[in-house]
């Protein structure tokens, strides 16, 4: 089922539903791998950016982790206004913690409220401006609103952060296409 979602959101990334702010990982460590992400000779790029994940998506409690956890069990079960209550829950005890944020713009987004979902991403990528999830996931809402040029920035911002998806490749290629025979 999770798949599916994934799908839905052009393969966004599973990190839509698992990266979290910067702040409450080990810097150096996080620093350290989104340089190997970010390396075009980087081979196993797969491995790096679960570890990104892995690191993002530790809140240091037990508690958000649970509410996180039990989000994310919603989304897998297409439970969308359920994902939004934890994810809100999370929001307002851990405001610092990106991962509530976006976890909750991917809910709103599966529920297409984008409205909300934007206004999500806005507070992710503020708290970790690294967050190529969100800046993926906010590509993937503009292109869909008819904003490709918004839509292009945000693929490129997190080209550069991660040039590995081939999903973000290829939707900038085809926005650039999109693009070109417009200036035509």
């Amino acid at each position: 089922m999770l798949l599916k979602i994934i799908q839905r959101l052009n393969a966004v990334f599973a990190a839509s539903l698992i990266v979290t702010s910067g702040a409450f990982a080990q810097g150096a460590d996080i620093d350290e791998l989104l340089s190997r992400l970010k390396d075009p000779e980087t081979s196993n790029w797969e491995a790096v950016e679960q570890r990104v994940y892995d690191a993002w998506s530790q809140s240091g409690s037990p508690a958000m982790d649970l509410l996180l956890t039990r989000g994310r069990d919603a989304l897998e079960a297409q439970d969308y206004e359920g994902a939004i209550e934890h994810f809100t829950a999370l929001t307002d005890h851990a405001p610092e913690f990106a991962e509530g944020w976006n976890a909750r713009a991917t809910a709103y987004y599966l529920a297409d409220m984008y409205g909300p979902s934007i206004q999500d991403i806005r507070v992710t990528l503020s708290l970790n401006p690294n967050h190529f999830g969100a800046l993926a996931g906010l590509g993937l809402m503009m292109g869909e609103l008819g904003y490709s040029e918004f839509a292009l920035e945000a693929y490129r911002q997190a080209q550069a952060i991660h040039p590995h998806r081939p999903n973000i490749n290829d939707a900038i290629e085809q926005l650039e296409q999109e693009l070109e025979g417009e200036a035509l």
